[in-house]
C-alpha cells in the first residue's frame, strides 16, 4: 500500500526520481548540468514551435490580407502600391460608368426605331428594331451582373433585380398582340380584294357605256395609294358603301329572323316606324316576296345612312367652310380621307368618341334602329341605345358592323366634298320608267336584262354623276308596270 500511487503529483515525482537514479541508455547519468542542458533544450524547442506558429499565422493573415486587397483593386494583387491600386480602381470604375451610360443611351436609340417602325407600319423593320432593343437590354444586363459580381455580394434579404426575362416580357407581349392583329388585318385585306374582284366582275359583265369604260380597270391602284381625288376612286369607294350596306343589312335581317318575326311585316313595321319625319316620309312599299323584303330593309337603312349627303357635315353643324373658303376646304377633306381610310372606326373612336364621325355614327344609328326595334332584337332595356345617346359607342358584334357601314358612307361623302365640283346626288322615285343608263335592278332576271314595262317599286341605293360624265348608277327594286 506504500508503493500506491494516490496522486498525479506523486507519479511525477516518482518517475523524475527513478531517472535521476538510474542510468540512462549511452552509459552516463544526468547530472546537474545535463539536467540544465535539457531544460534549455525543452525551452529552444518550445520557442522554434511557437515563432514557426506565429509564422503560419503571420502568413495565414498575409493571405487573408491580400484577398482583401484583391477585393479592393479589383483583382491587381497584394503586392501592388495602395496609392497605385487605388487609381487604377479610379480608372476602371470611370471606364465602367462610361459603358454604362452608352448602353443605355444604345437602349434609348434601339426604342426610338421601334416607334418609327410603328408609324408608317413596316413589319421587317418592326422585326429588327425589336431584335436591336433586346440585344441591348441583354448588353445592358450584363453590365449590371459584372457590377454585382466585382463591387457587391448578395444582399442579406436574398433579393434580387428581376433578370432579364422580367424586362423583356412585356415587349414580347407585345409583339405578341402586334401579330394578332397584322393576322386581322391580313384576313380583312384578303376580304376585301375578294370583293373587289367580284365588283369588277360585276361591272365588266352587267354594266356597259362610259360610265364602265376601261378606267375602271385601274381602280385597284388607285384606291392603293391616292395622291388625288378621281372618278375612279369615288366609284371604288361607293362600291364599298354597297358592300358594307349590304353586310349590316343582311346581319339586321339574320337578327330579325332569329326574333322570330314575319319578315314581310316586320320589315313594313321597321319602315314606317323609323319614318316619323314630315321630310323624310316613307312611301309605301309594294307587295314583296318574302326573299325580296332584304331589298326593301337595305333601302330603308341606305335612305336614312345617306340623308344629308348633300351637305358637308350632314347637317350636324351650320358650318360654310365649302362656301367661304373652297379649296382649303377640299384640300382638308382629302386629307381626312387618307388618314381614316386605313383606320378601323372602333380604334378611332376608342380615342376620339366625340370626333364628327362619331356624332355622324350616332346620329345615323339612332335613326337606323329605333327604340322598338332595338327592344325587340335585343330584349328589354335597349342598354346599346342608352349608351350611343350618352356618346359612346358600344362594342358589340351589331354596333361593329354598323360602324363599317357608317364609314364607308362618312369615306364616300369626304371624297365627294373633295372633288371641284362635287358629283351629283340623285336617286329614282317611285314609279318611274327603268332606264339602265341610269339605273341598276337589285334583282338578276334571266338573261340579264329586266322585262319590258318594268318601273322602279322603291329606290334601294343613290346614284352620283361625276364631272367627268360618268355615271354611278343608282339602284332599285323592280315591279311590273301594271
Amino acid at each position: 500500500m506504500a508503493n500506491k500511487v494516490t496522486t498525479i503529483s506523486d507519479l511525477l515525482q516518482r518517475v523524475a526520481s527513478s531517472c535521476l537514479t538510474h542510468r540512462l541508455p549511452g552509459s552516463y547519468v544526468l547530472d546537474d548540468c545535463d539536467s540544465d542542458r535539457e531544460e534549455g533544450e525543452v525551452d529552444r524547442t518550445r520557442s522554434e514551435v511557437g515563432k514557426r506558429v506565429a509564422k503560419e499565422k503571420d502568413e495565414v493573415d498575409e493571405e487573408e490580407q491580400g484577398l482583401k486587397i484583391w477585393e479592393e483593386d479589383g483583382g491587381h494583387g497584394a503586392g501592388a502600391a495602395p496609392e497605385d491600386s487605388h487609381k487604377v480602381r479610379v480608372r476602371e470604375m470611370e471606364a465602367f460608368v462610361h459603358e454604362v451610360f452608352d448602353a443605355v443611351s444604345a437602349v434609348k436609340r434601339a426604342y426610338v426605331g421601334v416607334q418609327e417602325a410603328h408609324s408608317s407600319w413596316d413589319l421587317e423593320n418592326m422585326r429588327k428594331a425589336d431584335a436591336a432593343v433586346v440585344v441591348e437590354l441583354r448588353k445592358l444586363g450584363r453590365l449590371r451582373d459584372r457590377f454585382r459580381r466585382e463591387c457587391f455580394s448578395p444582399p442579406a434579404t436574398g433579393q434580387t433585380a428581376p433578370p432579364l426575362k422580367d424586362a423583356v416580357a412585356p415587349y414580347e407581349a407585345a409583339i405578341d398582340d402586334l401579330k394578332r392583329q397584322l393576322k386581322a388585318k391580313e384576313a380583312e385585306s384578303e376580304s376585301l380584294k375578294e370583293k373587289l374582284r367580284n365588283s369588277i366582275a360585276l361591272g365588266h359583265l352587267g354594266r356597259k357605256g362610259r360610265h364602265y369604260s376601261s378606267k375602271r380597270v385601274g381602280c385597284a391602284s388607285a384606291i392603293g395609294a391616292p395622291g388625288t381625288p378621281t372618278p375612279e376612286l369615288f366609284e371604288m369607294c361607293m362600291e364599298r358603301v354597297k358592300s358594307a350596306s349590304k353586310s349590316f343589312t343582311a346581319h339586321l335581317f339574320y337578327l330579325m329572323r332569329s326574333a322570330r318575326w314575319d319578315i314581310t311585316a316586320a320589315v313594313r313595321s321597321v319602315i314606317e316606324g323609323g319614318s316619323d319625319a314630315a321630310e323624310d316620309r316613307w312611301p309605301s312599299t309594294p307587295n314583296l316576296e318574302p326573299r325580296h323584303a332584304k331589298y326593301a330593309l337595305e333601302s330603308y337603312v341606305n335612305r336614312k345612312v345617306f340623308h344629308g349627303f348633300e351637305n358637308e357635315t350632314f347637317y350636324l353643324e351650320g358650318s360654310l367652310s365649302s362656301l367661304i373658303k373652297p379649296d382649303e376646304f377640299r384640300c382638308d377633306c382629302f386629307a381626312q380621307f387618307r388618314d381614316m381610310r386605313g383606320m378601323e372606326p372602333e380604334q378611332l373612336l376608342g380615342v376620339l368618341p366625340g370626333c364628327p364621325f362619331g356624332r355622324f355614327a350616332a346620329s345615323k344609328y339612332l335613326s337606323i334602329v329605333h327604340a322598338k326595334m332595338e327592344e325587340s332584337l335585343f330584349g328589354g332595356g335597349s342598354e346599346q341605345r342608352r349608351q350611343v345617346m350618352a356618346g359612346a359607342h358600344p362594342r358589340t358584334e351589331f354596333y361593329g358592323e354598323f360602324l363599317r357601314m357608317a364609314k364607308a358612307v362618312w369615306l364616300l361623302h369626304l371624297l365627294a366634298f373633295a372633288m371641284d365640283p362635287p358629283p351629283a346626288h340623285f336617286e329614282a322615285a317611285r314609279g318611274a320608267e327603268f332606264h339602265p343608263h341610269y339605273m341598276e335592278s337589285v334583282v338578276r332576271f334571266p338573261g340579264g336584262r329586266a322585262p319590258l314595262g318594268s318601273a322602279v317599286g322603291f329606290p334601294v341605293g343613290p346614284g352620283f354623276k361625276l364631272a367627268d360624265g360618268s355615271l354611278v348608277r343608282a339602284r332599285v327594286y323592280l315591279v311590273p308596270r301594271a
